[in-house]
């Protein structure tokens, strides 16, 4: 299990279906979109003066994003690590946890941003590198582990539920 845990602290856990969602996005961005944004901002070129050309700024900004997201998007998928989660009522990367948290009960998904689409609605997603992340890591159900809060606080949680995403 502390290789798991390891593992998710260098690179981000992604489901495969994440995995593969966020691949298909960076091929259209550097393939479809790439291509389209620089008609525009071609087109917008031949319109003449480029100072006062909203339209040459806009294509020039919707550019650089795209090329942005194409660099965040390479590097997480360079660094993340696919894999299923094992089914054995263990809080790991990939698990939907339910849990005691102070006197408050609350369900939630542990794993990077990118798997939000992969959870039910209404979960949240948090990192399994925050501080209750790691408190939870490699617990189960039944089991009462404390944390420290970014704040300073010592806080109980409580595992009530773990299920596989």
């Amino acid at each position: 299990m502390a290789q798991d845990t390891e593992a998710t602290s260098q690179g981000t856990w992604l489901t495969k279906d994440a995995y593969d969602r966020l691949t298909a996005e960076l091929a259209r961005r550097q393939e479809v979109d790439r291509k389209e944004i620089a008609q525009r901002v071609e087109a917008a070129r031949q319109e003449g003066d480029l100072r006062e050309n909203a339209g040459y700024h806009a294509a020039r900004e919707e550019a650089a994003l795209n090329e942005a997201r194409i660099a965040q998007l390479t590097e997480l998928l360079e660094k993340a690590e696919i894999g299923e989660v094992a089914d054995d009522g263990t809080v790991s990367a990939g698990t939907i946890v339910t849990a005691k948290i102070g006197a408050k009960e609350q369900v939630f998904a542990l794993g990077g941003q990118e798997i939000t689409a992969d959870v039910p609605e209404g979960v949240k997603v948090f990192s399994p590198d925050a501080p209750l992340g790691k408190a939870l890591m490699g617990h189960k159900a039944g089991e009462t582990v404390s944390y420290q809060a970014p704040n300073g606080k010592e806080i109980k949680a409580e595992i009530i539920d773990v299920k596989v995403l």
